[in-house]
């Protein structure tokens, strides 16, 4: 074990989803549905894929996916060069799906935080990015066409950091 793995800290986001675990997977995968909740993107699940997520506050993220088991498993790099070091990341974020009696677990860990990096450690950017997801999975369902008129608004909640 190198020193930068001994001192590197996690943020886990863990969350129980009322749909089956195919559903989110999709939610996690396709392009357009990634978009809803995170960030623009040209994501593609193949291991080695190199890909880009685009906030609309201006940031890019370089990526590139590590692992991918349909329905399970998803991991890639989430890097973002930045001037100061406190905000210049080299992480990687894995999602965990694991079927339950209603649904879905569904358990996210971004690692590779170093001391240094207190606020963009806290979690609270994940946490609110998550509880977007949703959104996305309701866009399977049809039923996105009666939430149609709030998606603008959480959206722009979202991009505002808010």
């Amino acid at each position: 074990m190198n020193e930068r793995s001994a001192e590197a800290r996690s943020v886990v986001v863990e969350r129980e989803i009322p749909h089956p675990p195919e559903k989110v997977w999709r939610a996690l995968t396709q392009p357009q549905l990634i978009e809803e909740w995170l960030m623009k993107n040209d994501f593609k699940p193949a291991v080695g894929h190199r890909f880009n997520l685009r906030g609309d506050w201006g940031g890019v993220l370089d990526c590139e996916v590590l692992a991918v088991e349909p329905n399970k498993t998803l991991s890639y790099t989430w890097n973002f060069a930045h001037d100061e070091a406190a905000f210049n990341l080299k992480s990687v974020v894995t999602f965990t799906l694991t079927p339950t009696r209603t649904g879905t677990h569904r358990r996210m860990e971004q690692s590779g935080f170093r001391p240094d990096q207190k606020q963009a450690y806290g979690g609270a950017v994940w946490v609110g990015l998550l509880a977007l997801l949703p959104l996305a999975l309701l866009m399977l369902t049809g039923l996105y066409l009666f939430v149609l008129p709030y998606a603008a608004k959480w959206r722009n909640a979202r991009d505002a950091g808010g």
